[in-house]
């Protein structure tokens, strides 16, 4: 585990346009998806290594089949694995991913085996925490089962109105795994959580909503999710970077 008295901030970017952003405004780590606008999905090979090539920054791959929850079918499971064994080759710094059972309890053999097969590479157990059914249970089978960062909002829907549980995540765990805060976090809050819960470890995607360059628009036709302009695309903000990157730096002087 890295140095417990240093502040670190992982950008979720899903575009090399956004990659850059983000290692420009300070980010110490991307994690990388596609589709962040559904949450992430796992990114294609070819986005990996545009993005190897534009930063030098540290590379997370998150492995989501699709949009939804984390329940897979068999095949969905091996496609994970194929993707673990890609982007290891490609030379990805760490996976990023999470299965629950259909009680909602850490689906820990698959977990097991996802650690096996990721090995030498970092594991983050993401957001699927949060929808469990137990996050303190999900936590210890995470430590259990080799899992290196525990991404959670808290059992809520921002890390701001998980502050408790994050709390009890650091308090009961953060001796044994890094517990990272993700979700509505910025740099306005960031302090706060910390004071609040402990944590060190953030996560943020720092976007912001870029109008399209296209000329001729046809708004009569939707080809994703109703309420979604299709000529807005979704960018990180270098100064919200930036200004998060900041706060961590005056946290950790202090």
């Amino acid at each position: 585990m890295r140095d417990k008295n240093r502040f670190f901030l992982e950008v979720c970017v899903d575009s090399a346009e956004s990659a850059i952003e983000a290692q420009a405004g300070g980010a110490d780590r991307l994690e990388l998806c596609a589709d962040l606008v559904i949450g992430g999905t796992t990114p294609s090979e070819a986005l990996f290594r545009r993005v190897r090539r534009a930063v030098d920054l540290p590379i997370h791959v998150m492995i989501r089949p699709r949009f939804g929850d984390f329940l897979y079918s068999e095949h969905e499971y091996q496609i994970m694995l194929d993707c673990i064994d890609s982007f290891k080759k490609l030379g990805a710094d760490g996976i990023v991913t999470g299965l629950l059972r259909p009680d909602g309890i850490l689906d820990f053999e698959r977990m097991r085996q996802i650690r096996d097969r990721s090995d030498g590479l970092n594991l983050t157990l993401h957001r699927a925490i949060d929808m469990s059914s137990d996050p303190s249970d999900t936590a210890e089978k995470a430590v259990k089962c080799g899992v290196d960062i525990v991404l959670t909002s808290g059992h809520a829907d921002t890390a701001y109105a998980g502050i408790p549980v994050i709390r009890n995540l650091v308090n009961s765990f953060g001796d044994k795994i890094e517990i990272m805060a993700g979700s509505g976090v910025n740099e306005k809050n960031i302090a706060e959580i910390h004071e609040l819960t402990g944590v060190r470890n953030f996560h943020l995607s720092g976007k912001k909503n870029v109008k399209s360059g296209m000329v001729y628009r046809n708004e009569q036709v939707s080809m994703g999710i109703p309420g979604f302009s299709e000529y807005m695309v979704i960018r990180t903000d270098r100064e919200q970077v930036r200004k998060a990157a900041e706060e961590c730096h005056r946290l950790a002087k202090h």
